[in-house]
């Protein structure tokens, strides 16, 4: 498990002088736009913001921390707009399991106590267990939870509308189930499919499915801490792709180097399928037919 984005921390202390003291003022930058009368959330990264949006409707203002859906996430840089809306929020929504810690780093700096939802917890999961996939955005079941969480917190904040926020939290969970017997329903082909990884980003989708990750450890760690992969490792990788021991290839597209680039090119030189992932929407999607998407593209590749 890899803490995310560690350059938050540094470049938050160095700011945040100047965003709460000076607050829109020249010379600080403009502070995230804000209702007066509506709940402020913010959200680690635009999956959960979705969520968010999604739910809370018009009564609720939505700041996604990460939001571009061409940039490795990975590489995150706080600035005062951030802070800003931190200092400011009712709600903070988080993925938790050291992935975005980021967010605590902001919170401190702040002094700011909104509610906080952590996404890892609120699935059940140990934040601190050596196997733990903190990339929790690919189980449909831990969103459902969430969903639901977040209805309640919402409602929490703002009493008159909860009747608004629990319609539309019943719609999305609606919308979430039938990704989940989509699910149930594919996992006939796919059970026991093999399939190689360069990062363990849809871990938690190819576990629904029944899919086995054959790809050494070794070698999906040393992608996504961003370390070197060594020759033995890499080779390995490349052998069980050339030797057609996989069905698919599942890659972060927003996160590449030289050896995800020769697994992708050993990939399609053997005629395994590869399906793309990413970490943050894609423009123009929302949660249900981003995860559609990928659900339909896993279980294309995994049947054939």
């Amino acid at each position: 498990m890899r803490t995310r984005w560690p350059r938050a921390t540094a470049l938050a202390a160095a700011s945040l002088g100047c965003a709460l003291a000076l607050g829109a003022a020249a010379g600080c930058g403009s502070p995230a736009a804000a209702a007066d009368d509506g709940v402020r959330v913010v959200a680690s990264t635009d999956v959960y913001g979705d969520l968010v949006a999604t739910i809370g409707g018009d009564r609720v203002e939505v700041t996604s921390v990460i939001d571009d859906p061409s940039a490795d996430p990975h590489s995150y840089e706080a600035n005062v707009r951030t802070q800003l809306a931190v200092s400011r929020a009712d709600l903070v929504v988080e993925n938790g399991g050291g992935y975005d810690d980021f967010m605590h780093t902001l919170l401190s700096a702040t002094g700011a106590h909104p509610t906080v939802l952590d996404a890892v917890e609120v699935a059940g999961l140990d934040p601190d267990a050596p196997d733990l996939n903190e990339h929790v955005w690919y189980d449909v079941a831990a969103m459902s939870a969430l969903t639901g969480r977040i209805a309640e917190a919402l409602s929490g904040i703002d009493p008159a509308g909860a009747g608004t926020y629990a319609a539309n939290a019943a719609g999305l969970t609606d919308g979430l189930a039938g990704l989940r017997a989509e699910e149930q329903t594919a996992r006939a082909t796919t059970q026991g499919a093999a399939v190689a990884v360069t990062e363990p980003v849809a871990g938690h989708l190819l576990d629904a499915l029944g899919a086995r990750d054959v790809t050494p450890p070794e070698f999906s760690e040393a992608i996504e801490e961003g370390n070197d992969v060594s020759a033995t490792v890499l080779q390995d990788t490349l052998g069980l792709i050339s030797d057609g021991h996989v069905r698919a290839l599942v890659y972060n597209e927003q996160s590449s180097g030289p050896e995800t680039e020769q697994v992708l090119s050993a990939a399609r030189a053997a005629g395994v399928d590869v399906v793309p992932v990413t970490e943050t929407l894609p423009a123009g999607e929302d949660y249900l037919s981003w995860m559609g998407g990928n659900l339909d593209a896993v279980v294309a590749a995994l049947s054939t």
